[in-house]
């Protein structure tokens, strides 16, 4: 489990990006978190690594201080960053001097996701493309079995193809004691990955929900014509009409659409705050 308790964190004394944030993880969950540029996805996502530290409160990661970094902590958590540097190495002397860290880590598991992504441990990252280089940490970093897996915009810099491999890999290692967080922006590429869904908006949680609870709360509904104004959350123009997110006060049933769904967050947070109370 993740527990974070009235954390606070800033970049100096001008730039707060969190104040008193709570918010719980639990195993067994594919996390996705949300936000527009500049919301705090990458610095919560820090925070949970203990690569950043928080002024005030706490971030504990399955009963260790994230801070304090040590080795029992670090070899249950593997991070994969957005940005990130790679050695000028062959990937299999990369293995050969970052798997030890991880005691779980298999060499087999390993060789299967680079064949998947069809990428040879013998070549060196320097002649890969970063959208190579992405999916052989990716497989890395699935390859540890840590307890927990966090990853930041990991389908950046991935091809159609790439994106499709990259989800049935997550979705197959996606165990009751694992807990797995990825930010994006790209929704589209996720959602059927990822659930509960996590926003984050003006320096706090805003919605902390399972696509199920927000079916139940919201329908997502193609309309020819709106009228029934006062009761869209959101709304936005296609191809076949207007694509609309509404209190659901007729229990009907529709497929969650989390671009929507962002989109009426950032648009409507107050009414959609009443709908879907974020949980701790």
């Amino acid at each position: 489990m993740i527990k974070i308790k009235d954390l606070s964190f800033s970049y100096g004394k001008r730039k707060q990006i969190f104040k008193h944030l709570n918010l719980n993880l639990s195993n067994g969950n594919v996390y996705g978190l949300l936000g527009k540029n500049g919301a705090g996805k990458s610095s919560l996502l820090r925070n949970m690594a203990g690569l950043l530290f928080p002024s005030e409160g706490s971030c504990t990661v399955n009963g260790y201080n994230a801070q304090d970094r040590l080795p029992s902590f670090l070899q249950e958590m593997y991070f994969l960053p957005e940005e990130f540097h790679t050695p000028s190495v062959k990937i299999k002397d990369f293995v050969k001097t970052y798997s030890p860290f991880y005691p779980n880590f298999s060499l087999k598991q390993f060789r299967e996701y680079l064949e998947e992504f069809k990428i040879s441990d013998d070549e060196k990252f320097t002649e890969l493309s970063l959208g190579q280089k992405k999916k052989a940490l990716i497989g890395f970093g699935l390859a540890t079995n840590t307890k927990v897996l966090i990853m930041d915009e990991p389908t950046n810099g991935l091809d159609i193809p790439s994106k499709s491999q990259f989800r049935k890999i997550i979705a197959s290692v996606a165990t009751d004691d694992r807990i797995i967080v990825i930010s994006t922006h790209q929704v589209r590429d996720l959602e059927s990955l990822i659930d509960p869904i996590i926003i984050l908006d003006e320096s706090e949680v805003l919605l902390h929900a399972t696509t199920e609870e927000i079916a139940e709360k919201l329908v997502f509904k193609t309309l020819s014509v709106v009228t029934d104004h006062e009761n869209v959350l959101y709304s936005e123009h296609s191809i076949r009409g207007f694509s609309v997110v509404m209190p659901n006060t007729e229990h009907e049933n529709s497929k969650v659409d989390l671009e929507l769904l962002f989109n009426a967050a950032l648009n409507n947070r107050e009414a959609l705050k009443n709908l879907l109370a974020a949980s701790n």
